[in-house]
């Protein structure tokens, strides 16, 4: 007999109920009448991995044997493995890194959904990694694969992204001797809801993988979001950004001030178009300055914040989370600590300079079911008509507009430089001192690189400036950009000290 044992891998994030998926396979193998074996090792998705898998099913019924047992490997041999399941794309292409897929043997099933590492959100940029490399890779190494967004089919049919798994493994073939019936069987042993909801996944997955599904094609074949268009028109390039734009400072404060923003926008579109008048750059500055000027506009602050926390789509965004029943009762606590500078911001310039020469913070504890709390929120969030009077509101455009004037000279000059001032929009970020700081540099970078006589060199310092701030929050690799263009070095900032007597000692 020269049957081998078919080998499957599968790799699995903390809580997706991969030792489920595994316990369902060898259950199937079982019923079915084949012999498995399977093993586990435990990994942290963000530093070893994650944890993995491994199936083995000898492809002889066991009355076939006549007695005799296969010998499995505990352990999953490099290059000799016929297929990996996984639900996530990165971790996918980790096992493809270590060796562990072969273009001509292994067949690869994964999600094209990411579940961002610690490296990736610790950076000041754009830190992802490139998903479309990641496919790549997915493709060159692979006899053949299936790549589908699991985590939208697990949400779409309320289930967990196990049972999407399994439908994928049924659905590629994997082992095509079991039987379709084999798999559902095993699931329904669970009884109730959520076997309904597992099998609900399995279908769809296993409808995806048994049809073939382009790599790139979305997971869902529902209807797409669709984006509304802007008020005013724009060019194709530019027209999702600024409909977003004006979807979300709508949402945000009102209609003027979503006016405002497409004001601030035809400004950098009409000096663009002198810069490039036949739209051989296909509107690449406006583009940028319409994605970072929104964020910038809809900055973050404690009437926006409460807002987003009373809404009900975060209850149901949690009860989701949560997997609570509708008859559990879901209790919601938020932790606030308000300061002096979040207060201010609500008050006129002459009232916020004296509420922020104290240091003090209100720790408080708000429980969101609660009517009391509920009504905090509320009543915070209703505040929006405040912030057009409050000292950062008035502080933050006129900050937008530096940047926008910058934008709009710089590519009046070169069509580049006006480029590399857009893109330093992504400077601006997070909140507290992490947005504070942005806005510094950001400025810092325009006053003293923006002005060269050459703008070419301008555009090249400003490219190189922005890189450094991205890469060091610290500020040195910034510092030395500075200096080596010439520029003076971020002054050092006035930091409070605050005095406090010393304890006696028993």
């Amino acid at each position: 007999m020269n049957a081998r044992p078919v080998s499957l891998l599968i790799c699995a994030l903390g809580g997706e109920g991969g030792g489920v998926l595994t316990e369902w396979l060898v259950n199937v193998a079982r019923q079915a009448g084949y012999p498995a074996q399977a093993t586990s090792i435990p990994g942290v998705a963000q530093r070893t991995g994650a944890t993995t898998y491994y199936l083995e099913v000898f492809p002889v019924p066991i009355a076939e044997l006549a007695g005799r047992k296969p010998v499995f490997s505990l352990n999953p041999v490099p290059g000799m493995l016929d297929a990996i399941v996984s639900s996530e794309l990165l971790e996918t292409t980790r096992q493809v890194a270590n060796g562990m897929a072969a273009k001509d043997r292994t067949r690869i099933v994964t999600s094209s959904s990411r579940a961002l590492t610690t490296h990736e959100r610790m950076q000041l940029g754009d830190g992802r990694a490139d998903s479309e490399a990641l496919l790549k890779v997915v493709r060159e190494f692979s006899r053949e694969h299936r790549v589908f967004d699991m985590n939208a089919v697990a949400k779409e049919c309320g289930t967990v992204v196990s049972a999407v798994m399994l439908g994928a493994v049924a659905g590629s073939g994997v082992f095509p001797f079991f039987a379709r019936e084999d798999y559902e069987n095993v699931i329904r042993e669970g009884g109730g809801a959520a076997a309904q909801a597992s099998l609900r996944g399995f279908a769809k997955a296993h409808a995806i993988c048994h049809a073939g599904l382009d790599p790139v094609a979305p997971a869902a074949d529902g209807p797409q979001p669709r984006v509304e268009p802007a008020v005013t028109a724009w060019p194709q390039p530019v027209a999702e950004f600024a409909s977003l734009g004006v979807q979300r400072l709508t949402e945000y404060q009102d209609g003027a001030y979503a006016g405002l923003y497409e004001q601030r926008l035809r400004a950098v579109l009409d000096a663009e178009k002198s810069a490039d008048p036949f739209d051989t750059k296909r509107f690449a500055v406006t583009r940028e300055t319409a994605r970072w000027l929104a964020l910038w506009m809809a900055f973050d602050d404690i009437v926006r914040v409460a807002d987003l926390k009373s809404r009900a789509s975060r209850f149901e965004r949690v009860r989701g989370e949560t997997k609570a029943k509708a008859d559990e009762l879901l209790r919601i606590y938020d932790h606030f600590k308000p300061g002096a500078p979040e207060f201010a911001a609500l008050l006129p310039p002459s009232l916020a300079k004296r509420v922020q020469r104290g240091t003090w913070s209100l720790p408080l504890k708000l429980g969101a079911h609660t009517v009391t709390g509920m009504l905090a929120l509320r009543v915070l969030a209703s505040l929006k008509g405040l912030r057009r009077k409050g000292s950062r509101y008035l502080l933050e455009q006129s900050m937008i507009e530096q940047w926008l004037a910058g934008v709009v000279a710089g590519t009046r000059r070169d069509w580049r430089l006006g480029h590399e001032i857009a893109q330093c929009g992504r400077l601006i970020k997070g909140y507290g001192s992490t947005n504070e700081r942005g806005k510094d540099n950001l400025l810092h970078v325009l006053g003293h690189l923006a002005h060269d006589s050459d703008p070419l060199a301008a555009a090249r310092a400003i490219a190189d400036a922005r890189s450094a701030a991205l890469a060091d929050d610290a500020g040195k690799a910034l510092d030395a950009a500075l200096v080596a263009h010439g520029a003076p070095p971020r002054p050092v900032k006035e930091q409070p000290i605050r005095w406090l007597p010393a304890r006696r000692q028993a």
